[in-house]
């Protein structure tokens, strides 16, 4: 099968296009044909080795994944050969054609979905509603600011944000964008790249501030976000790509707080949490996956590149 293989950590360049061995399922495993993959700006740190926790060499990178069972290993019953669903893991990497994961990592994907929107699943949903719930505290009747509102993690976190009743307010980087983070259920979306965007959200919020903020950059925005909050606002970062300068009284004023995550780190709990929600969500129509470019598997430099440019509009894919 054709899988991208890593052999040393560095630039897009490494991302190759090799012939490699179909895994086999053991027991408790699954081995899914991969039709998409989702790219996540973490794989780029992953591949660039500036990561946290990097993996052994060579590897595929890849953890969002959508295709149909290929074949179970021993003891697996909540899925059989044939089935559509999403990956939410791997144990092999999803940029391939085939991919192992353990039979926790895959969950039904509804026939209305395409498998690129599934591919789009568990990244920015998990990482949304991780954020709004279990991290942000979000109560029905608050206001939410949404920070790239039109990428992969955006979209999800406004789409879950108005299922949650609150009220979402956005940013994005291009008029596209915009629009695409108006569809999916924002009251008002601004241009981050005008260097008076923040007066504007100040306007927006009505002079009492925001319940919650998500920060996708919070190297460039997070001093800013901080005098957005509302009492007792918080602000959860979801990526940040350096350091960030704040004034903490900002924070002792409005007994705010900064709050942060991986979702490397969520409890088994939070996890089936994430997953019943999302789920019924599909079920019933509520949510609704955000694609943008799709790229062949051959072009995952060209992915990668992509998901890291500025202008995100939905999530970044590669088909195989």
């Amino acid at each position: 099968m054709k899988a991208i293989r890593v052999r040393k950590f560095g630039g897009p360049e490494e991302l190759r296009l090799e012939e490699v061995p179909e895994p086999r399922p053991g027991a408790g495993q699954v081995a899914v044909r991969v039709r998409a993959a989702g790219v996540n700006p973490y794989e780029t740190y992953i591949r660039a080795g500036s990561y946290a926790s990097l993996p052994e060499l060579p590897y595929t990178p890849g953890s969002d994944g959508a295709g149909t069972v290929h074949a179970v290993g021993e003891g697996v019953s909540s899925v059989r050969p044939g089935d559509r669903v999403y990956l939410a893991g791997s144990l092999s990497g999803t940029y391939a054609e085939y991919a192992l994961a353990l039979e926790t990592q895959v969950h039904p994907l509804p026939a209305r979905l395409s498998f690129a929107q599934g591919a789009a699943l568990w990244v920015p949903y998990g990482a949304a509603y991780h954020a709004l719930v279990h991290q942000g505290g979000a109560r029905p009747g608050e206001t939410v600011l949404v920070h790239g509102a039109s990428g992969g993690v955006g979209c999800a976190a406004v789409q879950l944000a108005r299922a949650l009743g609150l009220t979402v307010l956005g940013t994005a980087g291009t008029p596209a964008g915009r629009e695409l983070a108006l569809a999916q259920g924002a009251r008002a979306v601004f241009d981050h790249s005008s260097p008076g965007h923040f007066g504007e959200l100040e306007r927006a919020a009505g002079g009492r501030g925001f319940d919650l903020v998500l920060e996708m950059l919070a190297n460039v925005n997070l001093g800013g976000d901080l005098k957005l909050l509302a009492r007792g606002g918080r602000v959860v970062v979801i990526g940040s790509r350096g350091e960030a300068v704040i004034d903490p009284r900002d924070l002792m004023g409005r007994r705010g707080s900064i709050r942060a995550f991986t979702l490397w780190a969520l409890a088994p709990e939070e996890e089936r949490e994430i997953h019943a929600y999302v789920g019924a969500g599909l079920a019933s129509g509520a949510l609704t996956p955000a694609v943008g470019r799709e790229f062949p598997l051959a072009e995952a430099a060209a992915a990668q590149a992509a998901v890291m440019a500025r202008g995100a509009a939905g999530k970044i894919v590669l088909t195989a």
